[in-house]
């Protein structure tokens, strides 16, 4: 290996990892752990403590305690602010412990989780501190006659949090959720995914130093069918929030039904990226490429779809076969490595057996198309053309490198095609026609659309998706809403 792992790493991943509850670590309480591999090489990476339901009980009632009787709800709300940036600040200060944690846990390239990943969640908390001060309610005029009133609201935080991320940006998807539910006051209980818990359990020792504190936030690892799923049912949890697959949000819904506990979801993704004629080629080639092959396609956003004007099909599809063909695959501790791994076996398969399926329905590969190599988990990029709208690699998310390419006529046929879909997360359009691009916008059903650019974030940017894409937003003065209830209060004067 070419890099040299922080030491700070070795000691990290050499450790047992214990789950994080009231401020102290602590085993499970059925004594089980589970591994955690490295995706670029199949080996066990370090063991984490299995929690389950009884450690999830544990978790909320640490949670209860802490948003009743603990010091964070007594805080100003400048102190809990100061607490909120501090954790943006020590975030940026382990920048590089972080990146390395993520690409040995998750495999994407060190180079991308140095420059995205962990910056990005450090700017959440940052941003999201200065909310921590602005919550507000506001004044209500009455029209009753005869009578004399003053009404006012009041935002106050949910109570207790349930939040369940995804394994494709752990650090990130962490900080997207811990953020906003500590700028409005809450107390949490995050499960992250058992593919990759280390990035979470790191935080929660930055957070402890930050002093945050004890039971505010919890972190308890562990599967999704036992810890997850007990999070997502439990009667003293205020609100869940999960990101994920569209078939997982349903089971959480069905799961929060028990005491009609608010649900957010930030789910699956099949989004059109559209290319018309008159587009910059090199923009439109490089940009259909980065959104597809971005974080190796495990993207719930990824351009899935790329639809290209008839008369520029062929020479957007080979520039994009061509930047495909370029892309270096290998372990992402190397420094030239440009794509790494799927993030499991699990997901080898899914992606391999979603490629297998395209071939069998009549789709061909122009590049890639098979598993690279014999060795862990590495798919080819590839570009499949001749589809169908029917087949399954147009339909259903692969959440790998894959996208299926297909030509177009008007704006008004694409827009139909586009639309063709149960999901409704992001869309790009690529276009030197303002007017054409801001026309095609209105009429997509799609919680984000990118003109001339994809795949860009701010935690100023409200995100999230129409249709089966989710409940709510994530990000944005948007997400406040998510965590806050809004009380009125009326006097008679």
């Amino acid at each position: 290996m070419s890099v040299v792992l922080d030491k700070q790493v070795n000691d990290f991943i050499a450790t047992k990892r214990r789950l994080f509850i009231d401020g102290a670590w602590v085993d499970a309480a059925s004594g089980k752990t589970f591994d955690t591999p490295n995706p670029a090489t199949g080996e066990t990476l370090a063991t984490v403590a299995e929690g389950d339901a009884e450690d999830i009980d544990r978790a909320v009632r640490a949670a209860r305690r802490a948003f009743e009787d603990g010091p964070w709800g007594r805080m100003t709300p400048s102190e809990r602010g100061r607490i909120i940036w501090r954790i943006g600040d020590l975030i940026l200060e382990h920048l590089e412990e972080l990146a390395e944690l993520e690409t040995l846990d998750n495999g994407k390239p060190l180079s991308v989780a140095r420059v995205a990943d962990v910056p990005l969640a450090a700017d959440l908390f940052h941003y999201m501190a200065g909310w921590a001060t602005k919550i507000e309610g506001n004044t209500i005029s009455l029209s009753m006659p005869g009578f004399d009133f003053h009404s006012y609201t009041l935002r106050e935080p949910v109570g207790v949090v349930g939040q369940i991320i995804p394994w494709n940006f752990p650090l990130l998807m962490a900080a997207w959720k811990l953020g906003p539910a500590l700028a409005t006051g809450n107390c949490v209980i995050l499960k992250p995914a058992e593919q990759t818990p280390l990035s979470a359990l790191r935080l929660a020792e930055l957070m402890a130093e930050a002093g945050l504190p004890a039971g505010v936030v919890n972190v308890v690892t562990g599967f999704g069918e036992t810890a997850g799923a007990a999070l997502a049912a439990h009667n003293d949890v205020d609100k869940v929030a999960f990101t994920g697959s569209t078939e997982v949000g349903r089971l959480i819904v069905h799961a929060a039904a028990g005491n009609l506990k608010k649900v957010t979801l930030e789910l699956g993704g099949k989004s059109p990226n559209i290319v018309f004629d008159d587009a910059d080629p090199d923009a439109a080639v490089q940009g259909a490429a980065n959104a597809i092959f971005f974080n190796h396609g495990q993207c719930c956003v990824a351009g899935s779809r790329l639809y290209i004007q008839a008369d520029r099909f062929d020479d957007v599809v080979s520039g994009v076969a061509e930047v495909a063909r370029s892309i270096k695959l290998g372990d992402g501790m190397e420094p030239d490595t440009q794509m790494g791994p799927l993030v499991s076996d699990e997901q080898l398969r899914r992606v391999t057996g979603y490629l297998d399926a395209g071939r069998g329905d009549g789709a061909t590969a122009v590049v890639g198309g098979a598993r690279h190599g014999e060795r862990s988990y590495f798919v080819e990029p590839t570009v499949l053309t001749g589809t169908r709208p029917d087949m399954s690699v147009v339909r259903e998310e692969i959440f790998g490198p894959v996208v299926v390419a297909a030509p177009f006529q008007s704006l008004d046929d694409i827009a139909r095609v586009a639309n063709d879909t149960p999901y409704g997360l992001g869309a790009g359009i690529w276009t030197r026609d303002i007017s054409k691009a801001h026309a095609l916008a209105k009429k997509l059903r799609a919680g984000t659309v990118w003109i001339n650019c994809y795949n860009v974030f701010d935690a100023a940017l409200p995100f999230g998706g129409y249709k089966e894409s989710g409940w709510g937003r994530e990000m944005g003065h948007e997400v406040l809403e998510a965590y806050t209830e809004v009380k009125a209060v009326t006097v008679q004067l």
